[in-house]
């Protein structure tokens, strides 16, 4: 069965007799603020939120008894899940606005998912130690980005997006980088097309879309991935657990839209600082975690 039931040694919530209704609440108020933050996220800056949900889901998981070994995988793979949503409504939201080059989406989509399929079977010989590395490098190097973009052209370095072999080499990049830290490539997508003399607004919007089309392949291979394996949490489709996903998107669905229309109308560069002191901090905190566990 995909399914799975944790064993008696977790400390996750059971079922049948014990069935501890509390743990649940516990763990489903925790995902939904989750949620809220995540898609705010999603709609403001483009990304699919996976920078706030991974290191949400690694706490929560191992409070509930997830074993150390397993609890990056299903972290991961449960956050490109909600990023299928967050992404979407953050993307249809941009779209509604005109802030979208389908063009663009149309030329990357083949090596995107080229890219998750490379990043994909890299996680399968990985261990969470190792994914919880990528991770914590990837998000400090993302941090600094949003803190003092340390590339930052004063004028674009091109007037047309990448094209042939460059454009085969940066998707694939994003799709694999993405896969492995469980998020939805949308600062390195954006800083792509903001180089290459595309307006922010519709940079954003674009990179939204890019979320999805890395998230349905990248969620689909960790629920293959996660096949038979033991001490999974109470509903889990290999990977990704189900009711971490219904948590997070719930409340995600009603914050993406705040954040796409926030991206229009706030100071964009105080919040992007603001976030990648966050990101700074979560790489330590999850870096940390990676020697305790």
């Amino acid at each position: 069965m995909v399914l799975s039931l944790v064993s008696q040694r977790s400390g996750y919530p059971m079922t049948g007799a014990e069935f501890d209704a509390m743990q649940v609440l516990q763990l489903v108020s925790v995902l939904m603020v989750a949620g809220l933050f995540a898609g705010f996220v999603a709609g403001l800056f483009g990304i699919g939120g996976g920078f706030v949900v991974v290191p949400a889901l690694l706490v929560v998981f191992s409070f509930f008894g997830v074993p150390s070994d397993i609890v990056t995988h299903m972290a991961i793979g449960t956050s490109l899940a909600t990023i299928i949503v967050t992404s979407l409504r953050s993307f249809t939201s941009h779209r509604k606005r005109g802030s979208v080059d389908e063009y663009v989406i149309r030329d990357w989509t083949p090596w995107l998912i080229g890219g998750v399929f490379i990043g994909i079977v890299l996680a399968r010989y990985m261990d969470g130690r190792s994914l919880k590395w990528i991770f914590s490098l990837g998000v400090f190097l993302m941090g600094i980005h949003f803190i003092t973009p340390v590339f930052k052209p004063k004028k674009p370095l091109s007037d047309e997006m990448p094209k042939g072999i460059i454009l085969a080499g940066i998707a694939s990049f994003l799709g694999g980088f993405s896969a492995l830290l469980g998020i939805g490539g949308g600062t390195i997508a954006v800083l792509v097309m903001t180089s290459c003399g595309r307006k922010i607004h519709q940079a954003v919007g674009t990179a939204a879309g890019f979320g999805t089309i890395i998230a349905i392949p990248g969620a689909i291979g960790f629920m293959v991935l996660g096949y038979g394996i033991p001490d999974r949490p109470f509903g889990s489709l290999g990977y990704v657990n189900l009711i971490a996903f219904f948590s997070i998107v719930t409340m995600s669905y009603i914050t993406a839209p705040i954040g796409a229309k926030a991206a229009h109308n706030l100071n964009a560069v105080t919040l992007k600082r603001v976030f990648g002191v966050y990101l700074v901090a979560t790489s330590a905190i999850v870096l940390y975690n990676s020697f305790m566990s």
